[in-house]
């Protein structure tokens, strides 16, 4: 129970029951400042601190501070944030509830009650990572890689089903149901949530954290909550509440509506490229405004979702009307409307447009009637094109990079002669787009009309869609739309993120052997979020992402250089020349088809047993008992290692002396450049590890179900296949040149020889160092490798939060300073000095190079511990060992 410093706790009649809140006007009329101002998203959080007032964590002095985070000039406040729940994907929830059964074990050989290591909050993980596309274009695709998908996974699946069963408030929806954001979105989220507080029923804003740097999708239902890595999601899970700094909130203001034409995806990277041009990273950004109202929600929805993509922590949406006429259709109506907008007028929560506008840091007004279709690519969700510019920017940016193709050298088995641009895989995927109605229904009217004037997918374009909901599949099946997609080739393989993520699945062998032998510029299109380097599939050079409608335009055309707009897509039936204007539908007849395809009968249908999961769920038999018993040769399985040798006693910090550069590398290096998620390649270190195990390939898997077995794990650190080491510049991939023998190996290798001789290592790196997923596993590869600190000029917030973590020392650069500057090449050794006294948030680190010849030069960089806790945490060596001493001396 809250001190309640401030005397705001009230009482509201809703349905007629007695609520207990912490009222926001109360907090105002006690001196807290103008918290009726504040920004939506800040006044929820404000909230959070009111009901947990505790006199240690959260004091008065917050309370009476917050309201400065308004004023620019004012230091940034650091408080701590309590969420309701959380949300994991299976890619790092399984991962996680892995790290928990290490901790449960930890308790238990330190002679104390493992049932201590516990969730304190509701939390929730779906399956939806570990589906691959191996089947596709077929009417068994669907049951053929969900059968795979078992098979591969049934180690796993028999761990994760020991955890729900051990676990208490943790839930499991198993696989084939849908991905973790779109579930949430469509099931799992309230807005305004409940709970019983002794003898009194507290109402109160729904909050959480997820384990997916997607989880800011929820944001478009007016539910406060962002990505982190798994590690912290642990903690938080475990009753830690989140250290954090009240961000800047960027306003974005969104006037008019969306010309014909254009659509939600259209939207979003439009939005994403302005707003990545005004620079919002480690902002919230909250959009209000007159155009909200020509907003549906599974628009807002898809603008949220892609919150990582422009930069920002959250894209916060008010609850409104729309908000109360969605949760009605997918099943959440009824009194739970009232209560939403009961409680949401009575604390400031509602968005009305003819309300005063909140005081933003900033503010950005997008005008929707300017928005056009586009695309965006060829390697980052930021680059957009638009579409009437596509096939002539393609043509003249791409191509020229790209090898002269000798006459008929990349000839396939179907007699056609592979090109650059061709397109060879095409994918409706990702929660990104196929929560939204209106672009699936426009692109099975699309299908429809190709399909009736006699237009067939290119023979050479691998095509498939991976729904994020099985309600997805009920609607077009309803409308007649799914047997239109059928036709070409986009009957659902799955459902889960699937080629979003990288789980692709194989190419046809003469498709690879062409494109490997001929070093053909092969071209992915997918109606995801993400399209980096080496991310959807390897053999792709170029990677497009663009709505579910232009998905199949672009299965239909087969290459990328293809105007579109201008050139015919092919030869209909007729005999004449079949174009994209003739078979694009009207927003007419998709709003048509919308008002008679959701229900919340469909919804309720299809989440009423959102848990149960089918046949082969229920049959797989989990052992039992308070810890788990890690199977010993499992080569999906093993006992993390993170916790070996943990003791109540915290290790005292030291200076990092003599440590060599493990890698150099420039900016923008992504997560998934750190630790891939999806295919492992049979040449990779990783595959001829497991194939050393004796694993064939087709038995791999991807990185994302390894996760759990280190030794995997470690071989695909710093390996994408696109990754640049400065230190090895004539080779791409997992090498580095060990130091000072100049041998050129891979980095486990490299690390592993380094460990030998007792030299701790760093990465150097450039600007946006970690940006893309929530990956937990970027950091604990890291540090397994031996790495003690990254010096890059800059960090992405996930990652930074992950290295910590994870114990892992993230040391900034000043301005002015780059490794070019300093002219670094890998040579040289490294001293960072100043960690045995008192470390302090953000304090200047003196970091000594010693150059082969004996030059020495002395730098001062910054210690991005931003917080008082985060130093704590590095000090513990990492936020679960932190709680993990915590729990050992109060269990």
């Amino acid at each position: 129970m809250s001190v309640d410093s401030l005397d705001t706790a009230r009482v509201v009649e809703i349905n007629d029951r007695e609520l207990h809140y912490y009222s926001l006007e109360a907090a105002e009329a006690a001196g807290a400042g103008p918290i009726s101002r504040l920004p939506r998203s800040l006044k929820v959080l404000y909230e959070n601190l009111l009901r947990h007032e505790d006199g240690v964590t959260v004091t008065r002095d917050h309370l009476m501070r917050f309201a400065t985070s308004l004023d620019p000039e004012a230091p940034r406040e650091e408080i701590w944030f309590s969420p309701t729940r959380i949300l994991m994907n299976d890619s790092a929830g399984i991962p996680l509830m892995a790290d928990m059964a290490a901790l449960r074990g930890a308790m238990a050989r330190a002679g104390k009650d493992p049932d201590a290591i516990n969730p304190q909050i509701q939390s929730d993980l779906v399956v939806d990572h570990s589906v691959m596309v191996d089947r596709s274009a077929s009417a068994d695709a669907f049951d053929a890689n969900l059968a795979l998908e078992y098979d591969r996974n049934e180690e796993r699946y028999t761990f994760l089903r020991w955890a729900r069963d051990t676990f208490s408030n943790f839930r499991a929806v198993p696989p084939g149901t849908g991905i973790c954001h779109q579930v949430n979105l469509e099931a799992l989220a309230r807005c305004v949530w409940t709970e019983e507080d002794g003898n009194r029923t507290l109402v109160f804003p729904e909050t959480l954290l997820g384990t997916d740097s997607h989880t800011p999708m929820i944001n478009g239902i007016g539910v406060l909550g962002w990505g982190v890595g798994g590690i912290e999601a642990g903690a938080a899970m475990l009753g830690q509440p989140v250290t954090m700094i009240v961000p800047p909130v960027v306003g974005c203001r969104l006037d008019g509506e969306l010309p014909p034409g254009a659509n939600a995806t259209d939207l979003v990277l439009a939005i994403t490229e302005r707003l990545r041009e005004v620079g919002v990273v480690g902002t919230f950004v909250e959009f209000h405004g007159g155009g909200l109202a020509s907003l549906p929600l599974s628009d807002r929805a898809t603008l949220a979702n892609m919150a990582p993509e422009y930069g920002a922590t959250m894209g916060f949406f008010p609850i409104d009307g729309e908000t109360l006429r969605y949760l009605g259709e997918t099943n959440r109506g009824g009194e739970h409307l009232e209560l939403v907008e009961r409680y949401c007028r009575l604390q400031g929560l509602w968005h009305d447009p003819a309300d005063p506008a909140p005081i933003f840091a900033r503010e950005v007004v997008v005008d929707l009637s300017e928005v056009v279709p586009a695309i965006a690519g060829p390697k980052r969700p930021q680059d957009r094109v638009l579409l009437a510019e596509a096939g002539a920017r393609f043509r003249s940016e791409v191509l020229p990079e790209q090898p002269p193709l000798a006459d008929g050298a990349a000839t396939l088995d179907s007699g056609h002669v592979l090109r650059h641009g061709d397109i060879v895989i095409a994918s409706i995927t990702s929660c990104t787009n196929t929560s939204n109605p209106s672009v699936m229904l426009a692109a099975g009217l699309l299908a429809q009309k190709a399909v009736a004037k006699g237009l067939t997918s290119s023979t050479w374009t691998k095509t498939s869609m991976a729904p994020g909901s099985r309600v997805v599949t009920d609607y077009l099946e309803a409308t007649g739309l799914q047997k239109a997609l059928d036709a070409l080739g986009f009957q659902c393989v799955g459902y889960g993120c699937a080629t979003c993520m990288g789980n692709s699945g194989p190419l046809p062998d003469d498709i690879s052997a062409a494109i490997q032998e001929n070093d053909v510029c092969a071209v992915a299109v997918l109606s995801g979020n993400r399209n980096f380097e080496g991310r959807v599939h390897p053999l792709t050079k170029a990677n497009y992402i663009a709505s579910p409608p232009l998905i199949v335009a672009y299965a239909i055309a087969g290459n990328m250089g293809v105007d579109l707009l201008n050139d015919p897509l092919g030869t209909g039936n007729d005999g004449q020349p079949v174009y994209f204007r003739d078979i694009w539908p009207s927003a007419e007849e998709v709003a048509d088809l919308a008002r008679s395809a959701l229900t919340a009968d469909r919804f309720r249908s299809r989440y009423s047993n959102l848990f149960e999961g089918d046949a082969r769920w229920k049959a797989i038999e989990a052992p039992r008992g308070a810890t788990f018993t890690w199977p010993g040769e499992s080569l999906y399985i093993k006992e993390p290692p993170f916790f070996d040798g943990v003791t109540p006693d915290v290790p005292p910090v030291r200076d990092i002396l003599g440590a060599r550069a493990l890698g150099m590398y420039g900016d923008s290096i992504t997560t998934d450049h750190i630790s891939p998620v999806g295919t492992i390649t049979a040449s990779s270190a990783a595959g001829e590890y497991l194939i050393a195990q004796g694993v064939a390939p087709a038995d791999f898997n991807s990185f994302a179900a390894r996760r759990i077995n280190h030794d995997v794990m470690i071989r695909g650190a710093f390996a994408n296949i696109r990754i640049a080491n400065e230190m090895v510049p004539e080779k791409k991939g997992g090498w580095t040149r060990h130091q000072p023998s100049g041998e050129v190996m891979p980095v486990h290798e490299a690390a592993r020889h380094y460990a030998g001789e007792g030299t701790p290592l760093v990465v150097v790196a450039g600007r946006d160092y970690g940006v893309g997923s929530s990956r937990d596993w970027a950091a604990k590869g890291t540090r397994l490798l031996g790495v003690r600190a990254i010096l890059a000029e800059g960090f992405e917030r996930i990652h930074r939060s992950n290295l910590i973590g994870m114990g892992v020392l993230p040391l900034q650069f000043e301005d002015g300073t780059t490794r070019g500057t300093l002219g670094l090449d890998g040579t040289e050794q490294f001293d960072v000095l100043g960690l045995t006294g008192e470390i302090t948030p953000r304090m200047p680190v003196p970091v000594r190079i010693l150059r082969p010849d004996g030059r020495q030069e002395e730098i001062t960089m910054i210690c991005r511990l931003d917080t008082a806790i985060e130093v704590d945490y590095y000090r513990h060596g990492g936020i679960l060992h932190y709680v993990l001493r915590n729990t050992m001396g109060n269990a």
